[in-house]
């Protein structure tokens, strides 16, 4: 990556830290399928988790505009939310980790936050994922009028 040698240190942090978000984000826009998103929870499973977390099913859905993912902990299901797609691969990551956690423990005590912690991205995703609502609920600013 070239960056012009006038930025400053903290802007070239800055800089080389959008620009690999961007990548990551072109590279997760590669559509995952239900079946490598299973494949994924798997993997992230063994991980984080010493495989303990197996699913059933693991996909997409179109229907949850208001929560990122979910689960059944009794069915062993897990869903996330097609407004992930296209989203950093370790935001997508951390909703699966969440989701698979709660097959380990149902709530958000304590205990489950506990397993969160071995994802080193948790409070980036989250604080991207908070970015994302937050921008949402932003106001539109109308079109530059011309003069």
């Amino acid at each position: 990556m070239l960056i012009p040698a006038r930025m400053s240190e903290a802007e070239e942090q800055r800089w080389v830290t959008v620009m690999l978000d961007k990548l990551a984000a072109q590279e997760s826009k590669r559509l995952l399928g239900d079946t490598e998103l299973a494949e994924r929870a798997e993997r992230l499973s063994e991980q984080y988790f010493d495989g303990r977390a197996r699913p059933k099913s693991v996909r997409w859905v179109t229907n949850q505009n208001t929560r990122w993912g979910s689960c059944t902990p009794s069915e062993g299901s897990i869903r996330l939310s097609h407004r992930l797609q296209g989203m950093p691969e370790y935001v997508v990551d951390y909703v699966l980790l969440h989701e698979l956690a709660h097959l380990l423990v149902p709530g958000h005590g304590p205990r489950f936050w506990r397993l969160l912690e071995a994802y080193p991205r948790t409070e980036r995703a989250r604080g991207y994922l908070e970015g994302v609502v937050a921008a949402d609920r932003l106001p539109h600013s109308p079109a530059a009028r011309e003069e």
